[in-house]
């Protein structure tokens, strides 16, 4: 029998999902409009609004109330989505063709634009007193966001990228949007600074351990659920924790073997299941486990503050779920 916790939560997803369905008008021309529709149709967890909405509820707010600012959360993260396919030369996502394949990078560049336009639309239509702290909260977001896509595209080229730097990034470009759907949802409740803060860290843990698993299952996923090319990141040369740890312990001919994606341009596309079967060998697959449940418990710690999070707790726990 599900718990409790997990019917309500996918009662909230469906919530969403339903909403998405029917936010984008009609208009011209089409291939906006229809980008924009396909792009919040797709599928999807659902994690970042169902994060309002559950930070909301905690703090005494009805779902109905702060959907619109759950939506804003969901249709962000997707212009963020749609702008990362471009730069990362994806052809799928969710196990369909990205925006950019079907309609072509200008338009995809424009949708992107517009689903942004959307988010603020939906959030202004939130009635608080403290909307205007909410606007200004999800405008900083933006900006941290894009420092972090920046930062990730930039550790393509360079050679020198730490953890530290790793994670800096990951603060950014994960990190934020998660913070910022807990704590608007706060702010649309009764959350105090001290509670706002208490949100603010469960984001940051909760968005390493995501982006941590992120990087494990794209060289590991099974399930075709996953949707994206596997092994995606070694081919683009990404600087994620699975490779710095593998540089880092690695030795003599090994780390020669992985020093090549650092210093050329990426591993090529057949040498990806070699190079899964070096890091099992090495450790670094049992260590982003470790470092996935080590932040998703620490998310959950900072929650021990706050009321009501229950559900929040859960949801946490079936997120770490998926790298075991």
């Amino acid at each position: 029998m599900p718990h409790s916790h997990d019917v309500h939560i996918a009662a909230l997803r469906q919530r969403v999902t339903e909403a998405l369905a029917i936010i984008v008008p009609d208009g011209k021309p089409a291939e906006l409009y229809d980008s924009a529709r396909y792009c919040l149709t797709g599928g999807g967890k659902r994690i970042r609004p169902i994060l309002t909405l559950l930070s909301a509820e905690a703090f005494g707010v009805d779902t109905d109330n702060v959907l619109p600012a759950a939506l804003a959360m969901e249709i962000f993260h997707t212009f963020t989505l749609v702008h990362d396919d471009i730069m990362d030369h994806a052809d799928t996502r969710r196990g369909r063709p990205t925006v950019h394949t079907v309609w072509g990078g200008d338009t995809a560049v424009l949708c992107g634009d517009f689903l942004l336009g959307l988010a603020y639309g939906q959030l202004s239509k939130l009635r608080s007193a403290r909307i205007g702290r909410m606007v200004q909260t999800f405008s900083d977001t933006v900006s941290r966001l894009c420092e972090g896509q920046a930062l990730d595209k930039i550790f393509e080229e360079r050679r020198d990228v730490s953890v530290a730097d790793y994670m800096g990034m990951v603060d950014r470009k994960t990190g934020a949007l998660l913070q910022v759907a807990l704590e608007i949802g706060g702010l649309a409740g009764s959350a105090a600074d001290e509670d706002l803060l208490a949100l603010r860290r469960v984001g940051r843990e909760l968005g390493r351990a995501f982006q941590i698993q992120d990087d494990l299952l794209d060289l590991v996923a099974k399930d075709t659920r996953w949707g994206k090319r596997i092994g995606g990141d070694l081919v683009e040369g990404k600087k994620t924790l699975l490779l710095l740890e593998t540089l880092r312990i690695a030795e003599g001919n090994e780390h020669a073997w992985f020093a090549r994606i650092v210093e050329g341009n990426g591993l090529p596309p057949e040498d990806i299941p070699e190079a899964r079967e070096r890091m099992e060998r090495l450790g670094v697959l049992e260590m982003a486990r470790a470092a996935i449940d080590h932040h998703s418990d620490a998310a959950v710690q900072a929650l021990v503050a706050l009321p009501g999070t229950d559900a929040l707790e859960q949801l946490i726990r079936n997120m770490q779920a998926r790298a075991h």
